[in-house]
């Protein structure tokens, strides 16, 4: 083999390595073994957000809460997820403005073991929680607490399958 012909054959090998490691370095986050996507208690009673777990770690959703402001006080609101991402069980989304009022999320998908599926609880999004608010004045204001939205219940009840007589 002439020097040219090897060195292409390395310098291919080299490429060929290298790009191997980009991809695997630039791969998605690992999703979670659990499938986390539903219903969630929000703030107060009647209140939600419902979370959809997508591939390569996006997050879809919405935040359906009453409102609080002159306007809509006492209206259901749903606010969509305008971003939302999923890295192993770390969870952050950041929804639209609906009359001057969007919410951050930042935390973590976890699991109570003492429940089961058909209990509320059995998934937990806990995390920091932060309302923005935008004034008559474009002024923005901002509140964040410590937060703990607790799955639903899944309905596992099924019809019984007919017997055939």
């Amino acid at each position: 083999m002439s020097i040219l012909m090897r060195t292409v054959a390395i310098v291919a090998l080299a490429l060929l390595v290298g790009s191997t490691m980009l991809a695997q370095s630039t791969s998605p986050a690992t999703p979670p073994t659990e499938n986390y996507s539903g219903m969630y208690t929000f703030l107060q009673d009647g209140e939600f957000v419902q979370i959809t777990l997508e591939d390569a770690g996006r997050v879809t959703g919405f935040v359906s809460r009453y409102g609080d402001g002159e306007s809509d006080r006492g209206a259901f609101l749903d606010q969509f997820f305008k971003d939302g991402k999923l890295d192993g069980k770390k969870l952050a989304f950041t929804t639209q403005t609906v009359h001057g009022v969007w919410f951050e999320f930042k935390g973590t998908l976890e699991r109570d073991p003492g429940k089961t599926p058909d209990d509320e609880g059995y998934h937990i999004l806990k995390g920091a929680l932060t309302e923005f608010r935008t004034d008559i004045n474009k002024k923005v204001s901002s509140k964040s607490r410590d937060v703990i939205f607790k799955s639903f219940p899944q309905d596992l009840a099924t019809p019984p399958a007919k017997k055939s007589d």
